[in-house]
This record gives structure tokens, C-alpha cells and sequence, in this order.
């Protein structure tokens, strides 16, 4: 695959699943009312089915289990699916509780995370108005959290666990399909225990809800699976560092929604705090712009 090729799609699938990303909220609003833990089990388990309907469907067994035989696959694997199961409870039990604008904050944070782990793990070389614009940035993210009003362990927990799922991804051998099969496969039975017992003690959740409820929450397996996709695809094929600027797609769309859809609090010291954060990405952009240096280092194989 030519280079520039495969940065320019890498480039296109990040911007899709972070867009993809950005819209969750309004989705997992539709739940509310169902416990979180609920929710991200059936995340998983359809998940899961739908993934292993992909790898039979394309033949792909014989790798599958050759990828489970290997104990160092297992292990970057199981860290992966930990890190993305803790991000999507925080997440559903956030914004189901009022708090899309902290999750928000939380996916603008992220970006220092994957750009610090770029620089510091895969030697990702930045340019001098490149620091400037995560010194901004990171000023902003330490003003809101002064400022807050209370420790924002939801935006701290949310940045550290996808930054971590997102790390582990850059490690990981396997393709998109069977990378995030092998993920859901991890976890996929506590899941399946789970759900069966709060079904059995009669709790709120799957065949006790109404029919458009009961659909949404099955078809959380492909809306949970395509972004994954597409953020694996592109991990594999553009910088840590351009992935973790292209994040702030996703928290800038959440933002958005939780102000001007669900009319969460917004006031003066967070709009300072949020306006470095975004003076800082601008800053990114231009830079990257001017420099034409957004190349990737890597090709998938």
C-alpha cells in the first residue's frame, strides 16, 4: 500500500470513528434508567456475536486460535479489553446520570494522554509549536480541574482507560476484526453470567423493557463494534500523536450535545478552560499545516 495512502485513510477512519463517537450520548439517553453495568454487558455480548459472525464468515478461525495460543498476545489483549470495558461503563453511567459535559472533558483530556505515550514510548518527534499547543492545552485541562468544583474522576477515569485501550492497540499484532473479537471474547462470559442473573432476580434491563428499548439494547453490538473498527484500522496506520489530535472531533460533539441538547451547566471559568483547550488545537492544526508534516511513520502490514 502506497504510504500517503494509507495515512490518508488511516486518517479517514479516525475522523469517522471519533464523529461515530461524538453521538453516543444521545444514543445511550435513549437507555436511561437501565444500570450501566447492564448495558455495557450487552455491549459486549453482541458485540461478540456479531465479531464472531465476521471471523467465520471470512475464514478467519484458524488465526483466531492460533492468536489465543500465544501468551503475549493474550496478554496485550486482555489489558485492551479491561481498559475499553472500565471506559464504557464510566461512560453510559455518566451520561445517563447528567454528566456529558465532564465526559467531555474527559475526551479532551485523552489527547495529552496518547500524545504523551507517543513521544515518551514510540519516540513520536513533535515540533516546537507542537509543545506549545500541549502546553496550552494541557493549562486548559489543569484550569478545569481547579476550577471544577470537585475532583473530575469521571474525565480523569474516561481519558487514562481509552488513553491506555488506545496505547495497547498500537502494540497489538492482530487486525481490527480479530483484535477487538479476541477483546470481547475476554469478557464475554462475566457478561453473559451477569446479564442471565439480573434477568433471573427480575432487574430492569433485557425482556423486561419495551420493544424499541429491547432492539437498542442488541443493537449496541454493531454500534459499539464500527467505530472500534475503524479507531484499530487507523491506530495501525497514522502516528499516536495524529490520533490523539484527531480525538478532539469527539469531545467537542459531546460538548455540544450535553449544553445545547440536554441543557447540562455551562459557565464562565469552564468556557476559559474549554478555550484553551480548543485555542491549543488550532494551534496543532496550523502547525501541522504549514509544516505538511502529518506523514506516517508506520505502515500497517
Amino acid at each position: 500500500m502506497n504510504k500517503s495512502a494509507g495515512y490518508t485513510k488511516g486518517v479517514w477512519y479516525a475522523t469517522a470513528a471519533y464523529i461515530f463517537w461524538g453521538g453516543f450520548p444521545i444514543y445511550w439517553k435513549l437507555l436511561s434508567g437501565i444500570p450501566a453495568l447492564q448495558l455495557m454487558c450487552h455491549r459486549i455480548v453482541w458485540s461478540c456475536v456479531l465479531l464472531l459472525g465476521l471471523i467465520t464468515a471470512q475464514h478467519d478461525w484458524n488465526r483466531f486460535l492460533g492468536a489465543v495460543r500465544s501468551r503475549r498476545v493474550m496478554v496485550i489483549y486482555t489489558v485492551a479489553a479491561v481498559a475499553i470495558a472500565l471506559n464504557w461503563f464510566v461512560f453510559v453511567w455518566a451520561v445517563n446520570e447528567g454528566f456529558i459535559v465532564q465526559v467531555a472533558l474527559g475526551y479532551f483530556i485523552n489527547p495529552l494522554v496518547s500524545v504523551c505515550l507517543g513521544v515518551v514510548v514510540f519516540h513520536e518527534r513533535l515540533r516546537r509549536l507542537e509543545w506549545a499547543a500541549i502546553g496550552l492545552a494541557s493549562a486548559g485541562v489543569l484550569y478545569l480541574t481547579l476550577f471544577y468544583g470537585s475532583f473530575p474522576w469521571i474525565a480523569l477515569t474516561l481519558a487514562c482507560s481509552f488513553g491506555t485501550y488506545g496505547f495497547m492497540k498500537k502494540l497489538a499484532p492482530l487486525g481490527a476484526v480479530l483484535g477487538l473479537t479476541l477483546e470481547t471474547s475476554i469478557l464475554f462470559l462475566p457478561a453473559v453470567v451477569f446479564l442471565i442473573y439480573a434477568y433471573v432476580i427480575g432487574d430492569v434491563g433485557f425482556l423486561h423493557e419495551n420493544a424499541l428499548r429491547n432492539f437498542l439494547m442488541v443493537a449496541a453490538g454493531p454500534i459499539t463494534t464500527a467505530p472500534l473498527l475503524l479507531f484499530a484500522a487507523a491506530a495501525r496506520r497514522i502516528p499516536l500523536s495524529m490520533m490523539g489530535m484527531l480525538q478532539y472531533i469527539n469531545p467537542m460533539m459531546q460538548f455540544l450535545i450535553g449544553v445545547l441538547v440536554y441543557h447540562e451547566p455551562f459557565n464562565a471559568t469552564q468556557f476559559v478552560g474549554f478555550g484553551m483547550v480548543w485555542a491549543a488545537l488550532l494551534l496543532f492544526a496550523v502547525q501541522g499545516y504549514v509544516s505538511r508534516r502529518w506523514f506516517p511513520v508506520e505502515e500497517a502490514p
